[in-house]
């Protein structure tokens, strides 16, 4: 099969690999669309050790399987494999298995690739009316509903809903969508690209500024490094809530002694349950999470210069999927 292959900082090949082969109690999946994640874009330059080179990336995708009792069935692909027996997995926490894996890390590869084998319990049946470039979008989609939810279980029911999202690529965008699905109506993105912030703000719809004003009882930041989170620190009310969801660098940023004297709660969320992939593949094909047309479509066999597009700040969508038959 043809496959994207991630060979060292800033270098991806596609090239013939092995055929995927499913294990027991797995399918094999013909991959229809995969989206670029900004984990897959940390492993292209080099900030991933997790990802070690050669590897296959990609692991927010939906596609057909292929034979078996299940043959011809669409699917959305829950990447993250469980052992379904800690203490983590039989409490609903998936996420924090301690066996856990996700396609695109050793030892499995990823589903930037023409196939991919994955368990049958990661896998939620895509209805017929709703496109694969859509259904490829409930990893990212799930990252941010995650987020929203835990934050919002952790706000005093007091407090005036008022949310700030820091970041407006797709995990941005998707913590607004979700934020607004829960509702919270008030809620602004800042997005200091001015190609992405032009691009936010023709969807409709969306509060969208290059630097965030005022204080919010819910600050998500999609972001991850140090001037994103000392701006949550400033931007977080007394008594609220900071999730930070973003990836983008180890340390600095926090205002501890603000957050101490204000008592500000910090949530670290990392990825979803099982249940939260389940709700957000569901709020999708309900429309629950509006049309989700800000996506670019690009084959796979152009994605070394999808990377590169990325890493030069060009791109206006905040998401860009790969057709790995186009």
């Amino acid at each position: 099969m043809k496959a994207l292959v991630y060979q060292g900082v800033e270098r991806l090949t596609f090239e013939d690999v092995p055929d995927a082969a499913p294990n027991t109690n797995e399918h094999l999946i013909r991959v229809e669309a995969v989206g670029i994640c900004g984990s897959d874009m940390h492993a292209y330059l080099g900030h991933d050790a997790r990802r070690p080179a050669p590897l296959i990336l990609g692991h927010e995708a939906a596609g057909v399987i292929v034979g078996g009792p299940k043959d011809g069935k669409r699917v959305t692909i829950n990447p993250l494999v469980s052992c379904g027996n800690c203490p983590a997995c039989t409490s609903g926490r998936e996420n924090l298995c301690p066996d856990r894996q996700i396609i695109s890390m050793p030892p499995r590869e990823g589903a930037f690739a023409q196939f991919v084998a994955m368990p049958e319990a990661n896998l939620v049946q895509v209805p017929d009316h709703v496109p694969m470039v859509k259904a490829a979008l409930a990893e990212p989609l799930a990252v941010s509903w995650h987020a929203v939810r835990l934050a919002l279980e952790a706000l005093n029911p007091a407090m005036e809903q008022r949310a700030l999202v820091i970041g407006g690529g797709a995990i941005g965008l998707a913590a607004a969508l979700a934020l607004k699905a829960m509702g919270v109506a008030d809620t602004v993105i800042s997005e200091p690209n001015n190609v992405r912030r032009e691009f936010l703000v023709d969807l409709g719809g969306l509060e969208v500024c290059a630097e965030p004003d005022g204080t919010y009882s819910i600050v998500i930041d999609a972001v991850g490094y140090a001037a994103t989170r000392a701006t949550a620190s400033a931007c977080a009310a007394p008594g609220g809530v900071i999730a930070h969801v973003g990836l983008g660098e180890d340390a600095g940023g926090l205002d501890v002694r603000r957050m101490t004297l204000q008592e500000i709660t910090f949530i670290g969320t990392y990825t979803y349950t099982v249940e939260d992939f389940r709700q957000t593949a569901q709020a999708i094909f309900d429309g629950r999470l509006g049309t989700l047309d800000w996506t670019e479509e690009r084959a796979l066999s152009d994605g070394a210069r999808a990377f590169q597009d990325i890493r030069s700040g060009t791109v206006a969508a905040p998401k860009i999927i790969l057709s790995p038959w186009a």
